[in-house]
């Protein structure tokens, strides 16, 4: 910590505060081994967006959304988001955006797209028993009512609307521009600064209690990671379920959207990801963002 003897008003004595400064690790390896290292009640909150089912192919062995079955995928999370639970504080929060997908109708590869070279894939799940080809699968909700099962409380499903979201060529449904956001706690009781992520309101003077539909931009970014957190999204949740010098988990670093907002409004945070390529594409990207920034 920092200490700041700040200016005396007239008539007052000096005060002296702490000002916390930011701090990073990015870990590389399986977050389902990685965590079992960490203290119970060790993290404040959790901000994090996994790998989607049967969407991309990040080429890594034991990959998490590589599996065969839904059901297979929907356990592996549960599994990790159990240890994750585990060493997240009992006043703390966890920020989850995961996003939904079709069943791919019988066909077992994808080519690469123009616009989206990142779609191309090896290999597609079977359809999930029970469904149809071209039924959406609803994995968002699957993944929700898993985890409350499983011990959290699920205190809030958020849109996020994305005006700027990828075209498709789909002629027989709308065009997808939104993803879900769940809100998830450890306990009843819990930490959530209403203050700080409060919006406009109508008369544009006054602000209200912010709303569960949040309009944010996709981001592009310059590396070859294939999906990016946008850092609007990742800020409201940090200003929402954490204070300065609060330690911050996401256990799917990716690119390292997460560790660089935690760097903007001075949080501390620790990154777990399973591909050292995005671990080192992270580090350059926080880094590059902060040059006087040193990562473990």
């Amino acid at each position: 910590m920092e200490t700041l003897i700040v200016t005396k008003a007239s008539g007052q004595a000096p005060r002296v505060v702490e000002k916390p400064n930011p701090s990073g690790e990015i870990l590389i390896g399986d977050s389902r081994k990685v965590l079992v290292e960490f203290p119970t009640g060790f993290f404040q909150t959790v901000v994090t967006s996994p790998p989607y089912w049967g969407l991309r192919d990040y080429g890594i062995e034991g990959q998490i959304g590589a599996e065969n079955t839904v059901e297979h995928f929907l356990s592996d999370l549960v599994a990790v988001f159990r240890e994750v639970r585990r060493t997240l504080r009992d006043d703390g929060t966890m920020w989850l955006n995961i996003g939904d997908s079709y069943t791919s109708g019988g066909r077992t590869w994808r080519d690469a797209d123009k616009k989206n070279k990142g779609r191309a894939m090896t290999y597609r799940p079977d359809t999930p028993q029970g469904l149809k080809p071209k039924d959406l699968i609803g994995v968002p909700w699957r993944l929700a009512l898993a985890l409350q099962a499983d011990g959290w409380y699920l205190r809030s499903d958020i849109i996020w609307h994305k005006p700027n979201c990828q075209p498709e060529s789909v002629k027989d449904r709308p065009t997808r521009s939104h993803e879900y956001l769940f809100l998830f706690s450890k306990s009843e009781q819990y930490f959530y600064d209403h203050e700080a992520v409060k919006e406009p309101a109508a008369d544009g003077k006054t602000r209200k209690n912010r709303r569960s539909v949040w309009q944010i931009n996709t981001e592009g970014f310059p590396g070859n990671h294939f999906a990016v957190f946008p850092t609007e999204l990742v800020r409201l949740c940090l200003l929402a379920g954490s204070r300065p010098g609060d330690l911050i988990l996401d256990p799917f670093l990716g690119s390292g959207t997460v560790g660089q907002v935690c760097i903007e409004q001075v949080r501390r945070f620790v990154g777990i990801e399973l591909s050292e390529e995005y671990a080192e594409m992270a580090k350059k990207r926080i880094e590059g963002a902060y040059p006087s920034f040193g990562l473990a």
